[in-house]
């Protein structure tokens, strides 16, 4: 069965470790899983239409705004073929070459240092097939795992900016800004 989405899917893209594939029907129940984590609906919540609106979105490429991508490990380990995060690159802007990353990892996959990979493949992504000059990330201050997983995928640390983004608390988040040129590989 082919993975729910329109009409342009995710390429899959492979980095240490890790695959970044398509979603495919069998994430639906770990995508449900990891929307109800705390971590996760913190700092990256889902959608409130839920898992398969989400598959949806995420496998759509077709207006060259994103790509984004599912990531599971490249052999069969402790989580076998079980969905692990998520990564994107979003806001891709091709006349300044550059565009966002986010990227979250699902609670079963904590701790065995599977975020940094993702994060660093989804930038090689943008480096070689979209031709970016730099691509960026924001993280609330207040998380150091997001902090950790963007120095170990190898985005400097450029900046806080004070009260810059609303998240799902209602509050206004200081946030560091990360980025990797092309330059930087």
């Amino acid at each position: 069965m082919s993975a729910p989405g329109a009409t342009r899917a995710p390429e899959p893209w492979s980095g240490p470790g890790v695959v970044l594939r398509a979603f495919e029907w069998s994430d639906e129940a770990d995508l449900a899983e990891a929307f109800t984590d705390p971590a996760v609906a913190t700092w990256n919540p889902g959608p409130a239409e839920g898992a398969l609106a989400f598959m949806r979105e995420r496998n759509d490429w077709s207006a060259g705004t994103h790509a984004s991508w599912a990531v599971t490990e490249t052999a069969a380990g402790p989580a076998g073929t079980r969905l692990l995060g998520s990564v994107s690159l979003h806001k891709i802007d091709r006349d300044q070459g550059d565009a966002e990353v986010g990227y979250w990892v699902a609670p079963w996959a904590r701790g065995r240092r599977l975020g940094a990979a993702p994060a660093a493949a989804a930038a090689a992504y943008g480096f070689e097939r979209l031709g970016l000059h730099r691509v960026y990330l924001f993280h609330a201050v207040e998380n150091p795992a997001s902090c950790a997983v963007a120095r170990r995928a190898g985005f400097l640390l450029e900046g806080t900016l004070r009260q810059s983004y609303r998240y799902p608390d209602g509050r206004h988040h200081d946030e560091h800004l990360h980025a990797r040129l092309v330059t930087d590989r």
